[in-house]
């Protein structure tokens, strides 16, 4: 069944619903057969139900705002921020052109300019709050994130956040006077929030989207902490978030260049998962299915194409070895994260005191930033947020049957709110497939049944609207 199919479905009512997943019981293979997407054998002559998963292609609305996507904005952004000097969370909160205080009041007009433009769907806020004494801070300290909230016009109550740090460091953390340009860590980040925020601004969302950019990152994340904190206490539901973190160079310390491969960290087992639900997780074989990890293919299927000219590297880690970035502080409350990052990291210039040696320049400089990689990054980052953004919600509470041996498999959901909303597919693939490999159309309905082993393959449900906009896949817990 296709997608016209799929939409007739969704006005089909109660008896329609009925039909489609009395068919979807018929339609199925042999419970013994594997996915065509299988290696071929002998077992392979039983006819496979669905459809191949292809890539979501960029709208004819996306494809516009990728074009739109300016390097010379994002040089001009990254300029600025070199420009005043060190933006060290203990650096100066009142000098008007050095230190952190001027770069987020700085960074606070832009937002305020952008929202402007926006037709009231966009308000910025400093949200500030006092951090006490703790690792890296020695004195209790004001730290302040910049937010600016786009309203989504059909679903609002759906979030999504992209982010970016502006403090800076140089290779001592507590020296908060000496020149920390920050240019790639996080200048580059920056750049992105705030041009994806310029051009969001103008365009309507059916979900609610947050371009931020915070502080307090360098000493222990405690911008983003205070933040996810702040949303997890008003039970704002986010479904996807996004760190860029030093996302401006194409360039490894080996001289070596990569200008079109970004690396994407995706967490398997959420940190606030309690034993039950991990050995949950670990019965159904679901260690690679958590929904930040869905979320990375997602990131990956509707981001990498010919209009970003990227390959989106997901790596199935937290974050590199040693490091964290501010998707950590919403793991921690729940919520899926991930974090963009260049391909190779040049660590002889990251971190460092401003100087130069024998000829060769070393600190985090603009010098070493490639702006037309950058903004190959804001398109992949435009891609996945835009794609979030106007699908349908990743479908909630989803079960599979486990409550008879039986070789079908039963899958349940909860509908979802959208007024667009067209159907639902099943998502399938063998257990060690790295990706969905086979897309089972089955309508709107909030339950169905198919002819295929529940044994043999992982399972997953993403809802679509009538344009053909899929959310995210859900991974199913027995129930």
């Amino acid at each position: 069944m296709g997608i016209n199919e799929d939409r007739r479905a969704g006005r089909g009512g109660t008896t329609r619903r009925t039909l489609l997943s009395a068919t979807a019981v018929t339609a199925g293979v042999a419970a013994s057969a594997p996915l065509a997407a299988a290696p071929a054998s002998a077992a392979d002559d039983a006819p496979s139900p669905g459809r191949p998963a292809r890539p979501q292609q960029p709208d004819k609305q996306l494809r516009q705002l990728l074009r739109e996507i300016d390097p010379k904005r994002i040089e001009a952004t990254i300029q600025k921020l070199v420009s005043f000097g060190t933006r060290h969370t203990l650096s100066s909160q009142t000098d008007p052109v050095r230190g952190i205080g001027a770069a987020r009041d700085w960074l606070l007009a832009q937002f305020q300019a952008i929202a402007a433009t926006s037709g009231g769907r966009m308000t910025v806020a400093a949200q500030s709050f006092v951090q006490p004494v703790a690792s890296r801070i020695p004195t209790p300290t004001t730290i302040t994130n910049i937010v600016a909230t786009l309203q989504g016009q059909a679903t609002p109550g759906r979030t999504y956040v992209v982010s970016g740090h502006y403090d800076s460091r140089v290779t001592d953390v507590m020296n908060f006077t000496s020149d920390a340009p920050g240019a790639d860590d996080d200048g580059s980040g920056v750049a992105v929030a705030l041009e994806l925020a310029r051009l969001f601004a103008t365009r309507p969302t059916e979900a609610t989207i947050v371009f931020t950019t915070v502080a307090g990152e360098e000493q222990g994340l405690y911008g983003s902490a205070f933040q996810a904190a702040q949303y997890k206490a008003a039970t704002v539901d986010i479904q996807g978030v996004i760190s860029n973190d030093i996302v401006g160079s194409s360039t490894a310390d080996d001289g070596t260049r990569n200008p079109h491969v970004v690396r994407l960290f995706a967490d398997g087992v959420p940190p606030t998962e309690t034993a039950q639900e991990a050995a949950v997780r670990r019965a159904v074989g679901g260690e690679v299915d958590s929904p930040t990890r869905q979320l990375a293919r997602f990131a990956q299927e509707v981001a990498q194409n010919e209009e970003t000219d990227m390959r989106v590297r997901v790596i199935y880690r937290r974050d590199r070895y040693l490091r964290a970035s501010d998707h950590v502080s919403y793991l921690q409350n729940g919520y899926p994260g991930m974090r963009f990052t260049e391909p190779v990291e040049d660590f002889a210039h990251e971190h460092q005191d401003t100087r130069v040696e024998n000829g060769k320049q070393f600190g985090d400089l603009i010098e070493f930033c490639d702006f037309d990689y950058i903004a190959r990054v804001a398109k992949v980052n435009a891609c996945v947020l835009w794609s979030l953004a106007q699908a349908p919600g990743t479908p909630k509470n989803v079960k599979i049957d486990t409550s008879m041996l039986t070789n079908q498999t039963t899958l349940l959901w909860d509908r979802g709110t959208e007024a667009d909303l067209a159907g639902y597919e099943v998502v399938v693939r063998e257990t060690t497939a790295p990706t969905w490999t086979t897309v089972i159309p089955v309508g709107d309905v909030t339950t169905v049944t198919l002819n295929i082993s529940k044994d043999n393959v992982f399972f997953g449900v993403r809802a679509v609207d009538r344009d053909g906009h899929h959310s995210p896949v859900a991974f199913p817990v027995p129930g």
